[in-house]
């Protein structure tokens, strides 16, 4: 797990002024630098941590400011549908935006997500680019020129 710095922390007013914060739950070294060069990409959205396992995306998470987590299913250890009930649990705190982008596509695993809270589902061979595409949409509701 790694946690970045220069994305500030969430701040308490009602209507947030700062980028976009993305966590990314991903246990390929390649997708997620991937992921990372397209995120930073975008304006008003960072990176500012990442976890391979279902327990560092935990722990992270409890600790780590963020507004949208990027959740891949399967992990390094662990399994992404314990993040995203860890995430829903009522002790969770904020509600965060939530991502599942994976290999696994079947009908049971999109089910599944979308029960258990995910916001969006997406095939990571054949829609990688619409994940771009939700945070820039967010970030024009989060960012520092919405306010």
């Amino acid at each position: 797990m790694q946690l970045v710095d220069d994305v500030p922390a969430r701040e308490t007013s009602a209507a947030p002024t700062h980028p976009l914060r993305v966590f990314l739950v991903e246990d390929s070294a390649l997708i997620r630098a991937c992921l990372t060069e397209s995120i930073s990409s975008l304006a008003n959205v960072g990176v500012v941590g990442h976890a391979d396992t279902e327990a560092g995306a935990i722990a992270a998470l409890q600790r780590m400011p963020c507004d949208v987590v990027l959740l891949d299913l399967q992990l390094r250890e662990g399994h992404g549908f314990s993040v995203l009930k860890a995430l829903r649990a009522p002790s969770a705190g904020a509600r965060l935006t939530v991502i599942v982008l994976t290999n696994f596509t079947s009908s049971q695993y999109h089910s599944r997500s979308m029960e258990l809270g995910a916001d969006y589902f997406f095939d990571k061979s054949r829609e990688y680019d619409r994940v771009c595409d939700i945070l820039e949409n967010l970030a024009l509701r989060c960012g520092p020129t919405a306010a």
